[in-house]
């Protein structure tokens, strides 16, 4: 089939290169030329793993295609796929639409014939409806189908999730709809893959409920973090203690400093707007977001009180600024919080992190990025952890020591373990454990 995916951000380009190693014809279309430019010289704008060479090998096959150009593409297209950004407006934490808005005016004014127009951007509900609206003002109702297809991609697995997901949902009551969308996805039928075929309106809301859901764990989980400090039970036995109850599950209840990235900020807000806008409020979400936003300022609180209540002066090593390991998305990560925090509080600031260095660069203000993790130690009174990239995991802690001024580690993703630092020297701190 031939697949037109507009936008070639994060989720439009995993997107497009997964579907085109499925066999189908992709091309990507963004407004951006050097964007554009970029990808057709095989250099990729995000850091994934894998999507290099994804990228590679379908565009040499010539299933996967670059290009400013919609005209074409969208004529073409068996299914034209909107994958453009949603952010949350300034002011009231609203999805912006006008990008998506903006594409199905493209799409109606260029598509040819029968098109299956794919909602994959993240939007509130009724988002399909209205563009429906749109493309129903140039175009007769058999002419298209609107259908709403959520993403559910994690940044740094996305391949593997794309190509091997827990389900597919696809919101749309148009039979010709439903045959092409299961034609796209037809290579998961090999794996088994559950296809759920819904309204458009459930779809659309089953991607918002999905991230709340785990923004709701993430936060339970925190929260517990906090209480086993104040009674002196170690959150990673009640995690795994909790999480082997079937009910439950053990993913996404690792403490830490709070969640962030492209989704889940933003979808629990956007979630708890339009749920107040129709009069039904989901007030454990709103808690939520409240609970998370306080809980990255409080971990600079914890980084000041483990250096006995005064960084004043003090040259703090920051190992970690991406909101996750295995990418380079900056998109409300905790270190955006945690930083400026403590550079407030008088301390300075050594940083490195494998991928996300560049675009820190672009957000934090006076921060030394350095060349690996022991360089960013070099002569810091205190070593912090904010991501838990694997090659801090086994840091030669000998090392650590002699480069810090003093041994204190302050371990927020609960990496190391307690009585093996303790044993080695140091002062060591983390996150819901004695």
């Amino acid at each position: 089939m031939r697949v037109t995916m507009i936008g070639t951000g994060y989720v439009g380009l995993v997107s497009g290169a997964c579907f085109a190693d499925f066999g189908h014809v992709v091309t990507c279309v963004d407004k951006d030329a050097s964007k554009i430019e970029k990808l057709k010289a095989g250099q990729i704008p995000i850091y994934e793993p894998g999507l290099d060479t994804l990228v590679e090998q379908n565009v040499q096959a010539e299933r996967l295609f670059f290009t400013t150009d919609p005209e074409e593409a969208i004529k073409s297209a068996d299914a034209v796929f909107i994958a453009v950004g949603t952010p949350s407006r300034r002011g009231d934490g609203h999805a912006d639409l006008s990008y998506v808005y903006g594409a199905a005016e493209e799409i109606a004014d260029l598509m040819d014939g029968y098109t299956v127009v794919v909602n994959k951007s993240t939007v509130p509900v009724g988002t399909g409806d209205e563009v429906e609206a749109i493309i129903s003002k140039k175009r007769t109702g058999d002419e298209f189908a609107v259908v709403s297809n959520p993403e559910f991609l994690r940044e740094g697995a996305a391949i593997d999730d794309f190509k091997r997901p827990d389900r597919v949902v696809v919101g749309t009551e148009d039979e010709r709809a439903q045959n092409v969308m299961q034609e796209l996805y037809r290579p998961l039928y090999l794996n088994e893959t559950p296809i759920l075929f819904t309204s458009r309106r459930t779809s659309e809301l089953i991607k918002y409920a999905a991230n709340a859901f785990l923004a709701v764990k993430i936060t339970f989980i925190n929260e517990m973090a906090d209480l086993c400090e104040k009674v002196g039970a170690n959150v990673q036995e009640v995690s795994r203690g909790i999480g082997l109850d079937n009910r439950i599950g053990k993913k996404f209840l690792n403490a830490g400093p709070g969640y962030g990235g492209s989704c889940f900020p933003k979808d629990t807000l956007a979630l708890t707007k339009t749920a107040n806008d129709h009069g039904s409020p989901v007030r454990i979400v709103d808690t939520v977001v409240e609970v998370n936003a306080a809980r990255k300022k409080a971990m600079a609180t914890k980084v000041i009180d483990a250096m006995g209540g005064d960084v004043s002066g003090k040259t703090i090593g920051v190992l970690g600024l991406a909101f996750k390991p295995n990418t380079d998305d900056m998109r409300d990560a905790p270190s955006l919080d945690i930083i400026p925090a403590l550079q407030e509080a008088g301390a300075k600031i050594r940083a490195f992190d494998p991928e996300a260095m560049e675009e820190s660069s672009h957000l934090m203000k006076d921060v030394m990025f350095c060349d690996g993790p022991y360089h960013a130690l070099e002569g810091a009174d205190v070593a912090v952890i904010i991501t838990e990239w694997d090659q801090f995991r086994a840091l030669d802690m000998e090392r650590v020591k002699s480069l810090l001024s003093t041994p204190t580690v302050v371990d927020l993703r609960n990496i190391y373990r307690p009585e093996d630092m303790a044993a080695k020297g140091f002062n060591y701190t983390s996150v819901g454990r004695p």
